[in-house]
C-alpha cells in the first residue's frame, strides 16, 4: 500500500507554488517529477568524482566508470536483458530508436515492408518514413479503433513474409492505451519479422521483462522513472546489435583506428561514441533503484486508482468527452469540453496552478483520426492524490464556465 503523504515529501518541487496556487503537476506522461535522492547523486557526481569515463587510470576515472556501469547492470536487471551489453545507454527514446532505423537502413532492401501503429509518438513514425526513403521499404500502419486500441484483425492481415520490422509503442502517450504488444511480438516472429517496442509510457508504470516478452528492442527514457533528461536505454538482443553497423564514429566506439582501416568495439561501446551522459546514467540507476523500492504493483494498483476516480469525476462535467476508452490503460484522461479549444483550458489551468498537457501530444495521426484538434491531457503518478484531482475538476469547472 502506497503512504503517498510520505512519497510526496521526497519531491522537493511539489512544496512549489505556481500563480500563488499550490502546484498540481498532472503532466507526468511528458515528464516525471525528480526525488531528492536522485537529485543527491547528481550532486554527488559533480561534487565528488566528476570524470571521464573509461579512459582514465586515475581514481577519479575510475569512481566514474564504475559507477557508471553500476547503473548499467541495474538497468538491465530491471528489464532483465539477458547481459548487461544488451543495454545501451542514449539520450534517451528518440535516439535510441533512430540509433535502430539508421541500423536497418544497410538491412532493408526495396519492397521490403515494414509496419507501425496508428498510435505512434512521431519519434516512432518519422525515423521509419525516413527509413523508406533511403531504402525504397513500404510503410504500413495497424489501423486504430474509436476506443483508441489497434485493431488486430488488420494487423493479422497486413502481417506477411514481406514484413521486415514491427514498431509499437508499449502504451499510448496520447491516450494511455496498453497495446497487445505479446500477441504483436509473437506473431511478428512467426514470419520472421524482427520487433522494436517503444516503452516511454510504459516503463513509469510497468515493469517489462524482455526476455519474457522475447522482443527484439525495447526503448524508454528514465525522464519518464523519476530520473534526468537527456539519458534512456535500447535494449537489443545480442544478435541484433551484433548485426546492425554503428550509429556515430568517434571515440569509445573503436578497438583499432588507422588511416586504412578501423576495427570496432565490442558491445555496448560500439554503439556509445563519444563521452556520454556520465551523471546521467548514475542518476538513472538511482531512479531505477527508488521506483523498485516503493514496487511497481503498488504504484500500478494506486494509479488506477487514481485513473477511475479522475475519470468518474471528470465524466460528470456536461460536455466532456474523454478520447481513449480501451478497456487497459494507464492514468492518462485525455478530454476536450464541448466546442472549446483545449489551449484555452490548459492556459487558465495554469492560473490556478494546474499543470496539463495541450495540443496533439506529437501524435497527430490519432488527433486526425478523432477530427479535433488536440486534447488536454491529465497524466497522472504515484505521488499525485485524489484532492489534487478534485482541484482539477473544479478548475476545469471554472474554465467552462469562463469560457463557454
Amino acid at each position: 500500500m502506497i503512504n503517498v503523504d510520505k512519497i510526496r515529501e521526497d519531491f522537493p518541487i511539489l512544496k512549489r507554488t505556481v500563480h500563488e496556487k499550490p502546484l498540481v503537476y498532472f503532466d507526468n506522461a511528458a515528464t516525471s517529477q525528480t526525488p531528492q535522492i536522485v537529485i543527491d547523486t547528481i550532486v554527488d557526481y559533480y561534487s565528488n568524482y566528476n570524470a571521464n569515463i573509461h579512459r582514465g587510470v586515475h581514481t577519479l576515472s575510475q569512481e566514474a566508470t564504475d559507477k557508471y556501469e553500476e547503473a548499467r547492470i541495474k538497468i538491465q536487471q530491471h528489464f532483465n536483458a539477458k547481459k548487461a551489453y544488451e543495454i545501451i545507454l542514449t539520450s534517451g527514446t528518440t535516439h535510441s530508436i533512430n540509433m535502430v532505423a539508421s541500423g536497418f537502413a544497410s538491412l532493408l532492401q526495396k519492397d521490403d515492408e515494414i509496419i507501425v501503429s496508428a498510435l505512434e509518438h512521431h519519434s516512432n513514425i518519422v525515423p521509419w518514413q525516413m527509413l523508406c526513403e533511403k531504402t525504397g521499404a513500404i510503410l504500413k500502419v495497424i489501423p486504430m479503433n474509436d476506443e483508441g486500441g489497434l485493431q488486430m484483425d488488420i494487423f493479422h492481415q497486413l502481417i506477411s513474409k514481406k514484413t521486415k520490422l514491427v514498431f509499437c509503442n508499449h502504451v499510448s502517450n496520447a491516450l494511455g492505451t496498453v497495446n497487445l504488444i505479446e500477441e504483436i511480438i509473437d506473431t511478428a516472429h512467426k514470419f520472421g519479422a524482427a520487433v522494436l517496442i517503444d516503452g516511454a509510457q510504459a516503463t513509469p508504470h510497468i515493469k517489462p521483462d524482455v526476455q519474457a516478452l522475447d522482443v527484439d528492442f525495447y526503448v524508454a527514457s528514465a525522464h519518464k522513472l523519476c530520473g534526468p533528461t537527456g539519458v534512456g536505454m535500447l535494449y537489443g538482443k545480442e544478435e541484433w546489435l551484433q548485426k546492425l553497423p554503428p550509429y556515430q564514429g568517434g571515440g569509445e566506439m573503436i578497438e583499432t583506428v588507422t588511416f586504412k582501416k578501423t576495427t570496432y568495439a565490442g558491445l555496448p561501446h560500439k554503439f556509445e561514441a563519444g563521452t556520454p551522459n556520465i551523471c546521467g546514467g548514475i542518476a538513472f540507476g538511482a531512479a531505477i533503484d527508488y521506483m523498485n523500492s516503493i514496487g511497481f504493483n503498488e504504484i500500478a494498483a494506486y494509479e488506477h486508482e487514481l485513473l477511475e476516480y479522475a475519470t468518474s469525476e471528470l465524466l460528470k462535467i456536461e460536455g466532456l468527452k474523454i478520447y481513449g476508452t480501451s478497456a487497459k490503460k494507464t492514468a492518462v484522461v485525455s478530454f476536450n469540453v464541448a466546442n472549446i479549444h483545449p489551449y484555452d483550458i490548459g492556459s487558465i489551468l495554469d492560473k490556478l496552478g494546474i499543470a496539463v498537457r495541450t495540443g496533439h501530444h506529437c501524435a497527430q495521426p490519432i488527433m486526425d483520426y478523432y477530427q479535433i484538434p488536440g486534447t488536454v491531457r491529465a497524466s497522472f503518478s504515484f505521488y499525485n492524490t485524489k484532492a489534487e484531482i478534485d482541484v482539477l475538476v473544479k478548475g476545469v469547472r471554472r474554465a467552462v464556465m469562463m469560457l463557454g
